[in-house]
């Protein structure tokens, strides 16, 4: 049966991505870097910033220290709660709070599964009064490999069994929720069946790789999926 989903957060519960953007872009300004169309896409969409400025200033020769790495993070991080913060109303993508009502009613668990940091994830879901839905949180921070790497959800599912141990979970009875090509691939490489939310890829390019696919997280059909998991797992 269904047991547990694991959300990404960039691109599935904000739609802050243009945002991430736009201050990776900033960082390399502030370096003395011109910002490169289709540099983002490349080397960050989907992966943690430490995994992205690595790559990105690598690619541009820049020798990255650990030291010069966690400043720039840091940077980023001010910069992006200082933005955050001047939003009267975050862009919380619709249908997602109907969707997780659904899911507690349902007594299915929950948990993000990111390359964002816990502190960005953290003042987001205080802000829209979701803190109490994830009580696993793996965020970039954690120093995993990043996305497309499946540490991320391996870990999530081993949390989840911590906090419940009568759970007894396995990667098999989870369904992972992702935006990009690289999420989905992390969640495969877990074993996890994955939905696909067109929000930043057309529906046909994730339909390639993703379990379903849907337009809008309030698309999907939870009782659908359900039974689909309990076709699988029935003897």
């Amino acid at each position: 049966m269904l047991k547990a989903v694991l959300f990404d957060f960039n691109g599935i519960i904000i739609n802050d991505e243009p945002l991430h953007e736009k201050l990776i872009n900033q960082l390399l300004l502030e370096e003395n870097l011109r910002p490169k169309p289709g540099e983002f896409r490349q080397f960050c969409l989907g992966r943690s910033d430490r995994a992205c400025l690595t790559d990105l200033l690598t690619h541009r020769g820049r020798v990255v220290t650990e030291d010069y790495l966690s400043k720039l993070i840091n940077r980023k991080a001010g910069f992006y709660q200082d933005q955050i913060a001047q939003l009267e109303t975050l862009p919380i993508y619709p249908g997602l709070q109907d969707f997780i009502f659904k899911l507690r009613a349902a007594r299915v668990k929950m948990a993000i599964v990111s390359g964002a940091l816990q502190v960005e994830i953290d003042s987001v879901l205080k802000r829209i009064n979701l803190s109490e839905a994830f009580p696993v949180i793996i965020a970039g921070d954690q120093r995993l490999p990043s996305k497309p790497e499946p540490n991320g959800y391996l870990l999530a599912v081993d949390r989840l069994n911590q906090l419940h141990p009568d759970l007894h979970l396995k990667p098999a009875e989870c369904l992972a929720i992702e935006d990009t090509f690289i999420g989905i691939e992390a969640a495969k490489r877990a074993k996890i069946p994955v939905v696909g939310v067109a929000n930043t890829y057309p529906f046909h390019m994730l339909q390639r790789r993703a379990n379903w696919t849907v337009d809008y997280l309030s698309d999907l059909e939870l009782d659908r999926v359900q039974q689909v998991y309990a076709h699988v797992t029935s003897p």
